[in-house]
């Protein structure tokens, strides 16, 4: 019973590790919309990557708990974080800029929130 006990608690963190991450994505996500570049890493700009250091400390912080927890748990790797780092790095010059992007990105979210309730 102590095992079952413990992978619950576990998966209860999980959970709230993904709403957090979902969260924290969102605010960055609504400030590069707003035109604040850097959360995709689309230009190679040494300021840039150092001012949005942080986000993606924190989102990447989280992303390992969560996908250490879900392998504990026997379950795939957090999607939303794959999706986000497969969206991240150098893009070709007929990529739409990241502000646009990031808004594609919120409408995706708030569609997959909206089939899901």
């Amino acid at each position: 019973m102590a095992k079952a006990d413990r992978l619950a608690r576990l998966d209860d963190l999980r959970l709230e590790q993904e709403a957090e991450y979902r969260t924290a994505l969102i605010e960055a996500l609504r400030r590069t919309a707003s035109g604040k570049w850097g959360l995709f890493d689309h230009q190679a700009d040494r300021r840039t990557r150092a001012a949005i250091a942080p986000v993606i400390d924190h989102l990447e912080e989280l992303g390992e708990a969560i996908d250490e927890a879900r392998d504990q748990l026997g379950l795939e790797p957090f999607d939303l974080r794959q999706r986000f780092l497969k969206a991240r790095g150098p893009v070709g010059p007929q990529a739409m800029g990241e502000p646009r992007q990031a808004q594609a990105w919120l409408d995706q979210l708030a569609a997959e929130d909206g089939a899901a309730g």
